[in-house]
């Protein structure tokens, strides 16, 4: 397995304490926290994109015309 050095600086060393106090490790808590960053961002990037298309015109109306022909449809 790789291994990641990083420097600290007393409030990441703050913030390590707190996140060890129940038994993680510091290894433990710095994978955590990494998966979680990269979550937080892919989200983000969803979150995004999803506003974009919320306030594109074609993309509304595209929507739009979709759920009249799936009314359409279900009124048959």
């Amino acid at each position: 397995m790789p291994t990641l050095t990083i420097r600290t600086d007393p409030d990441v060393e703050r913030a390590l304490t707190a996140l060890t106090s129940e038994g993680s490790s510091r290894s433990d808590v710095a994978r955590k926290a990494i998966l979680d960053a990269e979550r937080n961002q892919r989200r983000a990037r969803l979150r995004a994109e999803a506003e974009a298309l919320r306030n594109d015109p074609a993309d509304v109306a595209a929507s739009k015309e979709l759920a009249a022909q799936m009314d359409a449809i279900r009124a048959r």
